[in-house]
């Protein structure tokens, strides 16, 4: 491995331990619980059935999302426009990291036993509030919410960037700006909808880059070529 590629690692990792240090921070500060209380209260969360809320910013994004992953997929075989410049094996990179990120929060979603702020007691549900970092602890509601599942609509195109950065690195920014806003914004409309904690959101962005970058490595890992016999040199050569 070049320097080059060392420096290039280093600097993901470095970025990679300080987002998560973020994440962390706001997770021991207990800003969960204050952010659910300005869009909830004793009655529940107002915008929880909100018709536009539910349409443009629940099941909308996630059609789209999954329209997407199709597209990509077809991409495979039929490249269509900025694709035409990635090789097969990096459409096949592209697709396989966004099904990855999709699955990676589906198995941490399904085995959590964190509730979503709207089965919390204090919003008229039946749950205690415990962190999501008390595992196999029961809260008393159905669980079930932690990472942001909806969230990973958009987060799961972040690995994208991995992609696209070798030959389009312009391209691979605006990709990485524009799945990280729309993530944001669909993990505050379900913040304000009560079905989760911001804290939960940005687990799910964190997890999708990480996941991106693993399917990256795996796709460029590079081998050490096996000595070639014929190259040995032999006891009586000077």
């Amino acid at each position: 491995m070049t320097p080059g590629h060392l420096g290039a690692r280093s600097r993901l990792l470095l970025s990679a331990v300080l987002v998560l240090l973020l994440v962390l921070l706001w997770d021991v500060v207990g800003l969960d619980l204050t952010m659910a209380r300005l869009a909830g209260g004793p009655n529940g969360f107002p915008l929880s059935d909100d018709p536009t809320l539910v349409l443009w910013l629940h099941e909308i994004p996630r059609f789209l999302s999954w329209f997407g992953l199709t597209l990509l997929a077809v991409a495979i075989r039929w490249p269509f426009a900025l694709l035409r410049r990635l090789t097969r094996r990096e459409r096949i990179q592209l697709t396989l990291t966004v099904l990855a990120s999709v699955i990676a929060i589906s198995l941490l979603k399904n085995s959590s036993r964190t509730s979503c702020p709207w089965d919390l007691a204090e919003f008229g549900g039946t749950a205690r509030y415990v962190s999501h970092w008390a595992w196999g602890v029961n809260d008393g509601g159905p669980g079930r919410c932690f990472p942001a599942g909806h969230a990973s609509a958009a987060f799961a195109y972040l690995g994208g960037w991995f992609v696209l950065r070798r030959s389009m690195p312009r391209a691979a920014w605006a990709w990485l700006a524009a799945a990280a806003c729309f993530g944001l914004v669909l993990g505050l409309a379900q913040q304000w909808r009560g079905a989760h904690y911001m804290s939960h959101t940005l687990w799910t962005a964190w997890v999708c880059w990480i996941t991106g970058w693993a399917v990256d490595v795996v796709f460029h890992h590079r081998r050490r070529p096996a000595p070639d016999p014929q190259a040995t040199p032999k006891l009586n050569e000077s």
